[in-house]
C-alpha cells in the first residue's frame, strides 16, 4: 500500500512538472549575438553635399543593398553612383513634408541604443534556443519613406523608423486616407519596433517558406514566426506578440472554435487559393470573410495556437518544434472550451 501511494504521488508531481514546462526558460549564460546599430538616415541628413557621396560609400561597403534599396527605392533618387543623385537627394531632403517628417523621426529617436539592446536581447535568448541559427550583425535606422517597416538582408535588418512615429503625431495624421487608411496609421505604433525586426528576420531566416503551400501549412509556418517571435520576448503580453490590441486578442481567444470550425465547415484548410490565403494571413482592418469585429491575421493567429497547443503537451526544445511538420502539429492541436 504504501508502495503503492509512493507511485501515485510520483506519478501525480511528474505530471505536474511535465504541465509546468516552461517551453522558453533557457539559459543564456555565454551566449552573445554582437549587433551594432547604424543610423542612416541621421548621417545622410548631417553630410552636406560635399560629405554624402563619401558618407554613403563607406557605409556601403558594409550594408550596400540597405544603401541602394534608400536611395533608389525609399528616395528614389538614384544610386550612389550616379552624378545626378547629391541634387536629386537634395530636392527630396527640401521638400516641406520630408523636413518635418525627418525632424519628428529625430526627435522621436534621438538615441537608438535601448531599442538595439531590447533586439540585442531578444536574439540571445532566439540563439540559446536555436544555436546554430543565423543572426544579424547590424541593425540599419532609416527613413524608408513608408515603404517598409523593417526588412531583412543577408546580414543586416533595416527598420524604416517613420512607421513608429505613432498615430497621432502629425505628419502621420496627415498621410492621405486614401493611402494610408485609418488601420495602417493606428499600427505605427512606436512598441512594436523591436517586435517586428526580430519576427522579421525569423521570417526570413529562421522559418523556411516552401512555394505552393496550403492554407493550414502558410497559418502553420506563420505560427512557428509568431512562437519564435514570443520566445524572444517571453515576458511580452500576448497580444502585443500578435500585434493586437487587448481585446481583438480576446476575442481571438474566445472566437477560436467558431474560427476553426468556419475553416473546417468551408474546406479551407487544405485549399491552395492564394486569395483566400492572403485574406486569412494578411495585415487588414479585419479578416476578410469573417465578422469584422475581430482582427485580421486570423490566420495567423491560429497557425500560432496551434503551436501553443503542441507545445504544451510535449516537452520538446524550441529546435525540435521547428523541425516539425504542419501534419504533425495539426493532428495534436486542441481546442480550450
Amino acid at each position: 500500500m504504501k508502495v503503492f501511494s509512493w507511485l501515485v504521488v510520483s506519478s501525480i508531481l511528474l505530471f505536474a512538472t511535465a504541465c509546468s514546462h516552461d517551453p522558453f526558460d533557457v539559459d543564456t549564460a555565454g551566449v552573445s549575438v554582437p549587433l551594432k546599430h547604424t543610423n542612416l538616415d541621421s548621417l545622410i541628413g548631417k553630410a552636406d553635399s560635399t560629405q554624402v557621396v563619401a558618407v554613403l560609400m563607406e557605409q556601403r561597403v558594409r550594408t550596400p543593398d540597405i544603401v541602394d534599396y534608400q536611395l533608389g527605392y525609399c528616395f528614389k533618387v538614384g544610386s550612389v553612383m550616379d552624378p545626378a543623385m547629391v541634387h536629386n537627394l537634395e530636392i527630396y531632403r527640401n521638400n516641406g513634408y520630408i523636413k518635418r517628417l525627418e525632424k519628428r523621426i529625430s526627435e522621436k529617436f534621438p538615441k537608438l541604443s535601448e531599442q538595439t539592446q531590447k533586439m540585442t536581447d531578444a536574439f540571445v535568448k532566439l540563439k540559446a534556443h536555436l544555436p546554430k541559427a543565423k543572426f544579424p550583425r547590424e541593425i540599419v535606422y532609416i527613413n524608408s519613406s513608408f515603404q517598409s517597416s523593417a526588412f531583412c538582408t543577408e546580414n543586416e535588418i533595416a527598420i524604416g523608423l517613420e512607421r513608429y512615429l505613432g498615430a497621432k503625431t502629425d505628419v502621420i495624421a496627415e498621410l492621405p486616407t486614401q493611402d494610408f487608411f485609418p488601420w495602417i496609421k493606428e499600427k505605427m505604433d512606436p512598441h512594436y519596433l523591436e517586435r517586428d525586426a526580430v519576427a522579421a528576420w525569423i521570417m526570413t531566416h529562421l522559418v523556411d517558406d516552401k512555394e505552393g503551400s496550403n492554407n493550414i501549412e502558410a497559418m502553420i509556418r506563420w505560427g512557428k514566426i509568431i512562437y519564435l517571435t514570443e520566445a524572444a520576448f517571453p515576458d511580452m503580453p500576448k497580444h502585443w506578440i500578435m500585434r493586437y490590441k487587448e481585446s481583438e486578442y480576446n476575442w481571438a481567444i474566445e472566437n477560436e472554435r467558431a474560427f476553426w470550425d468556419y475553416l473546417v465547415d468551408q474546406k479551407l484548410l487544405f485549399q491552395t487559393n492564394e486569395r483566400t490565403q492572403a485574406n486569412l494571413l494578411n495585415d487588414g482592418p479585419f479578416t476578410t470573410g469573417l465578422p469584422e469585429k475581430g482582427p485580421d491575421r486570423l490566420g495567423q493567429f491560429l497557425g500560432w495556437r496551434i503551436m501553443q497547443s503542441y507545445m504544451e503537451q510535449y516537452d520538446v526544445t524550441l529546435q525540435e518544434l521547428m523541425a516539425k511538420s504542419y501534419t504533425e502539429l495539426l493532428q495534436e492541436y486542441e481546442i480550450d472550451e
